[in-house]
């Protein structure tokens, strides 16, 4: 990018000279014309003789190279600089905002295990974990990642299962539950058999999925490139006729004077409006994007986001906040706040997300004089005495192994069962919440005739089934790890029109595979982690979901913007062609009807920066 800086600048230089200097010194300025010509553009002309040694004669190169040399060979040589300059700084920014998208993900994945704690008799040894076997057995202390998959055969613990699932509340495991690596173990030591090896292993499989999913991303062809494969041959095959045809067939016709026409031809055939505007409106729509806080990394993603018919969504962190709070309180025979203050009090002591939910409920600061004998039971819950009330609080199990009749309907959440003085008192559900704009965000989306949304979660079925009925959402995939929601993926694929875009709109870490995958994938960037963020084509820098229709209706006016400059961009350079093949344009006016149609469309595409009033 700054080599290809640096020569814009110093062929632009050397440029301004030729153009300063005094018409005596005809033979330097025309020697400055010919160095700035291939400082800008010698790499062009270069490629476009190696894709003719390879069969790919008419592209944009070919025309570019063609053209400008033909400009020179009618002594029109500001013009064949000025075009090549235009052409070179328009490719700048193109490649700037394509290069910037992709980057190499792997690097930020935190997840890859460093090592795993092997056993070998009464040794443990640390060893990479590409080196264990299946069955060998591998112990996890508190705050390691796991590193292999396996199943627990002694001790238990609560594991940070974010990375995988992106769902903030820890997993219990104990003596023959199945981890998987990638997870976090929080508190205590477990001693594991290993199921899996390393490259077989599900940290091994996202870590794949990540840095080969981009290589299956739909690419589409910029629009120059495939106009020149038609308007490229029409135009030199044309250009080859005036020059030779009419000399032959017409009796007073001169080979000097046609073949100057047939050159004036390629000269006005540049294609300077279009290779100005049209990447100058969608880094105008990229601009204005960025006023609204949505980060677009590329035109051709921008291009993309008017064409999309599926919306898949991540649940947690995209739809919902990621922050567990404390949604419904039922008491019996004490008060509400009576039953959150001494569940509070109760669970003062611990870290857990749900302590912390409890706490940050009950919004007092908690007096430690009030509590005495705190004893955390590990995947049950807590008992503690608060103002001489002994105070159980915890899950189901704990409630059966205290002998404690408790509520056992349904409810959505996470419940906390409260018993006070082995009296049942009530429970509290714990949930997430949603964002404030996801109902609107979805019914936005609806309104602009997206075809189908879809969630993909890694939550249980019953909040995932919850959560989409409250917004409306079409389908709703739940319990998936990351390879599953790729699967699930690849399956809506078939789903959408051969011209239709699938967006999937993520989070964290556990997203990267599919945002990867999808043909535009949409990162919350105010919450998500880097590895989302940076395997994303989109990042909505707020946080908020309906800044995704925002970007739509950016999309789609900046692609009506291209439209329009292509429409009349090509329109002008037929008319002209025309005039200038039967010599009623002068080269001047040629040039002067160009660059006219290349101001109008630069001034039109300004337009795609105002989105004030999407």
């Amino acid at each position: 990018m700054k080599k290809r800086l640096w020569r814009i600048i110093i062929g632009a230089v050397v440029f301004v000279a030729a153009v300063a200097i005094d018409l005596k010194v005809e033979w330097l300025q025309i020697a400055l014309f010919i160095i700035s010509y291939i400082i800008v553009g010698g790499d062009i002309v270069k490629k476009a003789i190696r894709n003719i040694s390879r069969g790919k004669v008419f592209d944009e190169n070919f025309l570019m190279s063609i053209a400008t040399i033909g400009a020179f060979l009618i002594g029109e040589y500001p013009e064949g600089v000025a075009v090549m300059l235009f052409y070179q700084v328009g490719e700048l920014f193109q490649s700037y905002a394509v290069d910037k998208s992709r980057r190499s993900i792997s690097n930020l994945m935190d997840i890859r295990p460093d090592y795993a704690n092997l056993k070998k008799g009464d040794d443990i040894v640390k060893v990479d974990p590409d080196e264990v076997k299946i069955g060998e057995i591998i112990v996890i202390k508190a705050g390691e990642k796991v590193p292999l998959d396996g199943k627990v055969i002694e001790g238990s613990s609560m594991l940070d299962t974010i990375a995988l699932t992106g769902e903030s509340v820890p997993r219990e495991v104990g003596v023959g539950s199945d981890i998987l690596s990638g997870c976090i173990n929080i508190n205590g030591v477990i001693t594991v058999e290993v199921a899996k090896e390393f490259e077989e292993s599900t940290v091994s499989k996202i870590l794949d999925l990540v840095e080969n999913a981009s290589s299956k991303k739909s690419n589409s062809e910029q629009f120059i490139t495939k106009f020149a494969r038609y308007y490229t041959p029409v135009v030199v095959i044309i250009a080859a006729i005036l020059a030779i045809v009419p000399p032959l067939i017409i009796a007073e016709a001169t080979f000097s004077d046609w073949i100057y026409r047939a050159l004036s031809f390629l000269v006005v055939s540049c294609p300077c409006a279009l290779v100005i505007s049209i990447p100058l409106s969608f880094f105008g729509g990229i601009g204005g994007a960025s006023r609204k806080g949505v980060l677009v990394k590329g035109s051709n993603y921008l291009e993309a986001l008017a064409k999309t018919e599926i919306v898949v969504f991540d649940k947690t962190g995209t739809l919902t906040k990621g922050v567990f709070n404390v949604q419904e309180i039922h008491s019996e025979g004490v008060s509400e706040e009576e039953l959150l203050e001494l569940t509070a009090y109760a669970e003062s002591y611990s870290n857990h997300p749900i302590s912390l939910s409890l706490k940050n409920a009950y919004g007092k600061e908690i007096d430690n004089g009030r509590i005495i004998d705190v004893e955390e039971i590990p995947g049950h819950g807590i008992i503690a005495t608060v103002d001489g009330n002994k105070v159980i609080a915890g899950n189901i199990k704990l409630m059966k192994k205290m002998k404690i009749s408790y509520f056992e309907g349904e409810v959505i959440g996470t419940i906390v069962h409260v018993a006070i003085n082995d009296k049942y008192a009530g429970y509290i559900v714990i949930a997430d919440e949603l964002k404030k704009d996801s109902a609107q965000a979805i019914k936005v989306l609806k309104e602009a005739d997206i075809k189908k949304t879809v969630m993909l979660t890694g939550d249980n079925k019953n909040i995932a089934s919850k959560v989409a009925k409250e917004l409306g959402i079409d389908k709703v995939y739940a319990e998936l790890l990351p390879a599953d929601k790729v699967e699930k993926l690849e399956e809506l694929f078939s789903q959408k029109s051969n011209k239709g875009k699938l967006a999937f709109v993520g989070d964290g870490i556990n997203d990267a595979p599919v945002l990867a995958r999808a043909d535009i994938g949409i990162a919350m960037g105010g919450l998500g982690s880097d590895a989302a963020i940076e395997a994303a084509d989109v990042v909505i820098m707020t946080d908020e979901p309906s800044k995704i229709s925002t970007a739509m209706k950016i999309s789609k006016k900046t692609l009506k913007i291209a439209y329009q400059n292509i429409a009349f961009a090509i329109g002008i350079k037929i008319i002209v062609l025309i005039l200038s093949a039967i010599g009623i344009t002068t080269m001047w006016a040629a040039i002067f009807a160009d660059v006219g149609v290349t101001i109008i469309a630069i001034l039109n595409a300004f337009r795609a920066l105002n989105v004030k009033n999407l």
